[in-house]
């Protein structure tokens, strides 16, 4: 009997802060590395105008889609703690600048309303930095829980303010960068899930 594969895990990843382009890359490496999951594919990188205060830079976005047999709090845990080791610290700003933002998005057909866990992503559909790579990695006939499909999302949501991001020379592979980091993160609880988190 073939293993389960796990549900479809669409992350959504964000930083303005501390070299933004290398944090989302680094961070995308690392989302490869979580346990009973696996980096299926992962959009180009764009770079979007801020939400809420003007007063910050502008932000590099991505999406990414694992394939995970985490149960979602696990989930939310393991991405809670990577944004942890990338400097980002709760300041009760909603839209404030940060180093690292990672949301499920998605996550097979589920739907959860719990407190700190919504899934589908409740802002979802109004926001281009996330439709946009989404639609570049996602089936053209996916269709979004509670809000319909995403072809529709994406033509009623305004563009303004998203671009495209070239991509840098070659470089230190970020996996590799991910690996060493990942390994001086050893003993961390957000590392040790128990099995009862995996299904």
């Amino acid at each position: 009997m073939p293993a389960d594969p796990g549900a479809l895990a669409y992350i959504g990843v964000g930083s303005n802060l501390d070299g933004p382009e290398g944090q989302v890359r680094l961070a995308i490496a690392e989302l490869g590395l979580l346990p009973a999951s696996r980096l299926l594919a992962v959009s180009p990188l764009y770079l979007t105008s801020p939400l809420g205060p003007v007063d910050q830079p502008d932000f590099v976005n991505a999406v990414a889609v694992l394939a995970t047999r985490l149960v979602p709090r696990a989930l939310l845990a393991a991405l809670q703690g990577i944004e942890q080791v990338h400097g980002r610290r709760p300041d009760g700003r909603r839209w404030g600048p940060r180093p690292l933002d990672l949301d499920i998005l998605l996550l097979g057909e589920a739907l959860i309303e719990e407190p700190g866990l919504k899934v589908p992503h409740p802002e979802m559909a109004y926001r281009a930095f996330v439709l946009v790579p989404l639609a570049d990695i996602a089936p053209v006939e996916l269709h979004i829980p509670g809000l319909g499909a995403l072809a529709d999302l994406l033509a009623a949501c305004p563009r303004d303010g998203i671009r495209p991001l070239e991509a840098p020379p070659a470089c230190e592979d970020p996996a590799s960068l991910a690996e060493s980091r990942l390994s001086r993160r050893q003993g961390r609880p957000q590392d040790r899930i128990p099995s009862a988190a995996i299904h």
